[in-house]
């Protein structure tokens, strides 16, 4: 399946008078735009806010339709066409489990609907048919990271940057979960001097920069 890689990623931060969330959003040439749970949220970094639907609402991708409760989405639950297409994709997939283009299409329609443990199970056997994908392993990664599996998550992230190391998205979740889920702040430091010798001209990187600094500052 052909899939722009979207990395969405995001970062609270608690600094009093200033809280919100850094929206990452890249867009490479093999899969289709989706969101993470919580970057649905409105934009609030340094004093600025983003109003209006969320940032990448109309982008998420054909699962967001009619989304239903990630156990429905697990039992073949729910209504509507993503449901039915889980439903019909789901026992394509139990009939034949080495097809690695359904199956991935599968946990991609899951990880949409925030069917976090689905999804890890569905790229985990992916990447048994097809190992070392960069992009599944940061999938894989930001699922982890939403169940709160915060080493998985690092641990994948890291995988995906020893087989591409210059899959900066990689670089850029790691610096998250080491700074705002973790607090492991000179960690967080060394990664991202890293990920901006790669990018250094990457807004994307520079606004998570900006954040690592106020919550390191405000810790």
């Amino acid at each position: 399946m052909n899939k722009d890689n979207l990395l969405f990623v995001i970062i609270g931060v608690l600094l009093g008078f200033a809280s919100g969330y850094v929206f990452h959003e890249v867009l490479s040439n093999r899969q289709p735009p989706r969101l993470t749970p919580e970057l649905r949220a409105q934009i609030a970094l340094e004093g600025e806010s983003v109003s209006g639907p969320p940032v990448g609402e109309a982008q998420a991708g054909p699962a967001a339709e009619g989304a239903a409760p990630a156990a429905e989405a697990a039992n073949g639950g729910g209504t509507g066409p993503a449901m039915a297409q889980i439903q019909e994709l789901r026992d394509y997939v139990n009939k034949n489990p080495n097809d690695a283009d359904a199956v991935r299409k599968l946990a991609d329609l899951n990880f949409d609907i925030h069917n976090w443990s689905r999804a890890q199970e569905l790229y985990g056997h992916y990447l048994t048919l097809r190992p070392n994908d960069p992009d599944v392993l940061t999938d894989l990664g930001i699922a982890f990271r939403e169940s709160k599996q915060f080493d998985e998550a690092l641990a994948r992230f890291r995988q995906a940057k020893r087989v591409a190391p210059g899959h900066w998205q990689s670089l850029y979740n790691e610096v998250v979960v080491l700074a705002f889920d973790l607090k492991r702040h000179d960690e967080a430091q060394k990664v991202l001097a890293d990920l901006q010798r790669m990018q250094p001209n990457n807004p994307e990187v520079a606004k998570l920069a900006t954040a690592v600094s106020g919550q390191r500052s405000a810790a």
